[in-house]
């Protein structure tokens, strides 16, 4: 077993560890195929599709496990709740993207390390976040299958 795992490129002194998971075709290709990694893929699309991922799922906790669960407008306080998530966390993204990308560089290979990249995935995030909750909103409220699959 120990001649599966050893040092990165056989340097012991990075911190990184050489695995059969950490090193193979899939895992690589995987993590490439992530909008974040995405290449040719503009700021505004990569936040538009990965904010439509949370928004669609970040509707179900507030609504199954709310403190309004057991009422008739639990899904519209989960809703309302998601959305309110969402304005923290895009608030937050633009806070960092404030302070991490304040000077420009000139040679980047990505858009996305950019401080206008930054605020354009940002937007893109705002919009599909909100988009994907209210996609879930829509899903739940009129199809009462969908609402009785989760917790009771």
């Amino acid at each position: 077993m120990t001649n599966f795992i050893q040092p990165y490129n056989n340097d012991p002194f990075v911190g990184n560890l050489s695995t059969p998971v950490s090193t193979s075709s899939f895992t690589k290709s995987f993590l490439g195929n992530l909008p974040a990694y995405r290449r040719g893929l503009s700021p505004l699309l990569r936040g538009l599709e990965i904010g439509m991922a949370h928004g669609y799922f970040l509707i179900g906790p507030f609504d199954k496990l709310g403190p309004l669960r057991n009422t008739d407008i639990a899904l519209l306080s989960g809703f309302l709740s998601a959305v309110g998530l969402i304005i923290i966390l895009t608030t937050c993204l633009s806070m960092y993207g404030a302070v991490s990308f304040n000077e420009v560089k000139d040679e980047t290979k990505d858009l996305l390390q950019t401080s206008t990249g930054w605020s354009q995935f940002t937007a893109g995030f705002l919009v599909g976040a909100v988009g994907g909750a209210g996609f879930a909103y829509l899903l739940l409220a009129n199809f009462p299958t969908v609402q009785n699959l989760g917790l009771s």
